[in-house]
């Protein structure tokens, strides 16, 4: 039996072009999540096999171009040329072929083995243009498939023409040169002959396409030639000279004739391969029309608000009858375990520390996956654009830059990609403003605290009061930004110009696989660090073990139990709630909650509640692992972690609960993410954050429980 053949394809394309609903459509859930070398892209690769191949699928960052201005070109660049896929396939918007073939060109400049994918044929077709795909294809010289991609439409074909192309490469690999005209075609064959004279000097770049480079001035390419050689001195010499010969010939600087070449070479294409019909049809007419409403002024803004009411409310809603068989499971599996295991304190790990502070974060799974299952409806459809666009003005009119808008929306994902993705902004001063306010997003992580608190004392509002949480943050983040735009960074903000792609239905397949995005790193956490932080915990809180009570309790539970009666059982429980609380006062835990207990007390907060807001520096879901540790200790099985805490003898009242969201909300993010902070701005605004965040998280539940006792006073 012959070995499978392997196949690297690279998947290009412009944001809102369709490439990743054709990569979920190629590869399924068979997906994994990265970072490109040195920058911090996302890199998405997945796997599949067909036609005796296997082939690993890389998702490049969506871009329009190939010039390195932004680190998402950069990254798509770099994989080309250093990682040397075997076929490129470049999604094709069809409904805007003039924008998305400028990207085609410069593929086809870098001489890469590419194939065309028209997607969204089917939107295509209903304007009434017709194309002729063989004629465009004889242009271009590449291999051309229309695909619908929402459908899974021409998939199966697009990846056979990819092996095809592969395998016939001799034959099918003949792109046809971009003329930019006779005074750039000159010196640009000149100057490729030069660099083609010294292959050392261009290493892994094609001649002709690095000379057109360095006649656009590209300093990446120039980063690349030999230092102190001779080649590379005569190199720079004809650089100049050519340049110098374009701008008296044209007027205009190679950059600009090189892209008016581009375009030219585009328009000439489509008008020999497109045939318009006397009345086409405007495929953003509908949009338009929408986003007459949906962006207007006066009533964008709330019927943004209105969908992600609707979504909070749905999160929390349909999210409470899986919650419920889970939360069932994990009592049952509690109670399964006391009775096969003897008492030890092995028992008490498992029981205590795994089951019950794994068991008491796993719960809210089902609440991550409809979230998300939400805001990926919101993003496929479109409507999430629109958000930027409605977010972008506001922003603008409250001192902060457009750009920001994009890190921010990621917070409610991740801070940490979130701050990453601060590296796409020009200015150093919206970088680290902007890092700043992306912890005041409520990230994903802090869900299982907001759906845990609102739903054990606000029951009839819980999914209101988890939007209310949300709107806070953002409503924090502007007027923060405000005052730190206004005092710290004071700079001009730059325009922002933000693609509206027409409103699509979203494809069932691609909405499971965002939700399975999130679900599968959620699931990780349990497996990980929240397995860590609750074996951690349950040692802190069961050590060291205490034999002076401030009664004896074994004693008084033994006379209770020889009475056997319905109140003295009651008693018992009580009595032995009661000597678990003391127990887990005197443990490592315990000293250390009443140690900062000074410092939380004025906040209406408990030392437990003190001590779940020390662990939440680790993740935020090891807040309400540490709740579970600490108030399911000594309680009947039967007992949920938000009766337990909603108990009168758990110490918690409404209004210091709703301060303790606000306060996890506002205060310090994940550890991960401050070393993300470090390492974006540098230490000190790293410790300037952390500041921050934890006195503006202090005031304002300060201000909210102490305001709040005026009124219930």
């Amino acid at each position: 039996m012959t070995d499978r053949k392997t196949l690297r394809i690279a998947l290009a394309g412009n944001p809102n072009s369709g490439k990743t609903t054709i990569f979920n459509a190629m590869t399924g859930a068979r997906q994994k999540v990265g970072n490109y070398p040195g920058v911090t892209v996302e890199k998405k690769t997945g796997h599949f096999e067909q036609n005796g191949y296997s082939i690993e699928l890389v998702d490049l960052p969506g871009t329009y171009s190939l010039t390195a201005y932004s680190v998402e070109e950069r990254a798509a660049r770099s994989f080309i040329i250093d990682e040397h896929p075997d076929v490129v396939i470049h999604v094709i918007d069809s409904g805007n072929l003039a924008r998305n073939l400028y990207l085609t060109v410069q593929l086809m400049e870098l001489g890469v083995d590419l194939v065309l994918d028209l997607n969204m044929w089917d939107e295509f077709e209903s304007m009434g243009t017709k194309l002729d795909i063989e004629k465009l294809h004889r242009l271009t010289g590449a291999p051309i498939v229309t695909t619908v991609g929402h459908r899974g439409s021409g998939v199966e074909e697009l990846v056979d023409a990819a092996i095809t192309l592969f395998e016939n490469r001799e034959e099918h690999h003949r792109h046809v040169p971009v003329s930019y005209g006779s005074h750039v075609n000159d010196v640009l064959a000149e100057l490729t002959d030069l660099l083609e004279a010294g292959p050392e000097t261009t290493g892994d770049y094609p001649p002709r396409w690095m000379a057109i480079k360095l006649l656009e001035g590209d300093t990446k390419v120039f980063q690349r030639l030999r230092p102190d050689s001779e080649e590379t001195h005569q190199i720079r010499e004809m650089v100049t000279r050519a340049g110098k010969h374009i701008r008296t010939a044209t007027g205009s600087d190679p950059e600009k004739v090189i892209s008016e070449g581009r375009y030219g070479y585009i328009q000439g294409a489509l008008r020999e391969a497109l045939t318009a019909v006397d009345d086409p049809v405007d495929r953003m007419e509908l949009s338009r029309r929408i986003d007459d409403v949906f962006t207007n002024r006066f009533l964008g803004y709330p019927i943004f608000l209105i969908f992600m009411w609707l979504l909070f409310q749905a999160t929390f809603s349909l999210g409470s009858y899986p919650m419920g068989w889970i939360e069932s499971f994990v009592e049952w599996l509690s109670g399964a375990a006391l009775g096969v295991l003897p008492p030890s304190l092995l028992t008490d790990l498992i029981v205590d520390g795994i089951i019950g502070g794994v068991g008491s974060v796993i719960v809210f799974l089902p609440n991550i996956m409809i979230l998300f299952f939400g805001i990926a409806i919101l993003e496929d459809t479109g409507y999430m654009a629109r958000a930027a666009f409605l977010m972008d003005r506001l922003m603008h009119a409250l001192g902060l830059h457009g750009k920001s808008f994009i890190p921010l929306l990621m917070g409610f994902g991740c801070s940490v990609p979130a701050i990453m993705a601060t590296r796409t902004l020009e200015s150093r001063k919206d970088r680290i403003l902007t890092v700043l306010l992306v912890p005041l997003m409520s990230c994903s992580a802090k869900l299982p605290v907001y759906i845990l608190i609102a739903g054990a004392f606000f029951a009839e509002q819980a999914g209101s009061i988890v939007f209310l949480m949300y709107a806070i943050g953002v409503a924090l983040s502007l007027l923060i930004g405000r005052l730190f735009s206004r005092t710290l960074f004071r700079s001009e903000s730059a325009p922002f110009v933000m693609e509206l792609p027409p409103y699509r239905m979203p494809t069932g397949k691609g909405l499971l696989i965002h939700m399975w995005e999130r679900a599968r790193i959620y699931l990780q956490k349990m497996g990980g660090v929240i397995l860590v932080a609750s074996v951690i915990l349950w040692f802190l809180g069961a050590f060291p073990k205490t034999a002076d009570f401030s009664r004896d309790y074994d004693a008084e539970i033994e006379t209770l139990l020889a009475l056997g009666s319905s109140e003295t059982t009651e008693q018992v429980d009580v009595l032995a709630t009661m000597r678990a609380a003391e127990e887990i006062e005197n443990s490592y835990i315990g000293r250390t909650g009443k140690a900062i207990e000074p410092l939380i007390r004025p906040l209406g907060f408990t030392w437990e509640m003190g001590v779940s807001l020390i662990t939440g520096f680790v993740a935020k879901e090891v807040v309400v692992s540490t709740m579970g540790v600490l108030y399911q200790v000594g309680t009947d099985s039967e007992d949920s972690l938000a009766t337990a805490i909603s108990a009168p003898e758990s110490g918690i009242t409404p209004l210091a609960a709703f301060g303790f969201m606000l306060f996890v909300l506002i205060y310090t993010p994940c550890v991960v993410a401050i070393m993300a902070t470090r390492r974006e701005i540098g230490t000190l605004w790293m410790w300037f954050s952390i500041l921050y965040q934890f006195v503006l998280a202090w005031l304002v539940s300060f201000g909210v429980y102490r305001i709040g006792l005026l009124f219930i006073t």
